[in-house]
Formats: C-alpha cells, structure tokens, sequence
C-alpha cells in the first residue's frame, strides 16, 4: 500500500508532493476533506509506534488551546488527531509497512527513495 496523508491548502505539503514523485496507484488523501478514520489512525500508530508520533505541535489549536501547558498522554493524542485534522503531523508517507512523518529534508528524501523503489 502506498498512501499519503496530506493537506491540499498547506503549501509546505503541495511542495512536498510535487518532490515526492508519486508512483501510479498511490493514494492521496486530504485529511481536511475527508478526515482520518480511527482504522486508519490505528494502522499509522502500529508503524511508528505511538500516537504522540503523528501529533503535530505546531498546530494553531496547539497554543490556542492551552495544550503546551498541559500534560498528554497517548489516549489525548489520539482524541485530538480524530478531533481535528490540524493535529496531524503532515504529511504522512506511507510505503507498504514503512512510515514517514513530517518534512524534514531527511524524513522527504527516505520517503522520496521508498517510493522510487516501490515502482
């Protein structure tokens, strides 16, 4: 399976995806027209291990909530990524059973190479 988790009115993400090179087949699906199902959450935290990992805390709501100032635990991270589509980390390149969260220039080239090789 290949899919990617992003977000259309984010340039950052369409930048990314414009890199990226998307093989045929791949899906792309924006978190903001159509949100994450738990099923789908479930399956990304198998592949990196923790909801915390696929929480974003550069999300607005992140601060206008009070969030920094309070202590979350892996249940919270959860709640609030089903709850909302900006707590999301993005985007999220799913390769088979590999995982790629975020756009670090690292994190964009090891998921740039993972789909060059599922081609």
């Amino acid at each position: 399976m290949k899919k990617i988790y992003s977000l259309k009115s984010c340039n950052t993400c369409q930048r990314i995806l414009k890199a990226l090179e998307i093989p045929e087949g791949c899906i792309i699906q924006d978190i903001k027209e159509s949100p994450i199902s738990n099923t789908d959450l479930e399956h990304l935290k198998t592949l990196s291990g923790s909801y915390e990992a696929l929480f974003s805390k550069r999300a607005r709501l992140y601060n206008e909530m009070g969030l920094k100032n309070k202590v979350l635990g892996e249940y919270d991270f959860k709640k609030l990524i089903l709850e909302h589509y900006t707590f999301l980390k993005r985007p999220v390149v799913v390769v088979e059973n590999q995982i790629f969260i975020g756009n670090s220039a690292k994190t964009i080239d090891a998921a740039t190479l993972a789909l060059k090789n599922e081609q």
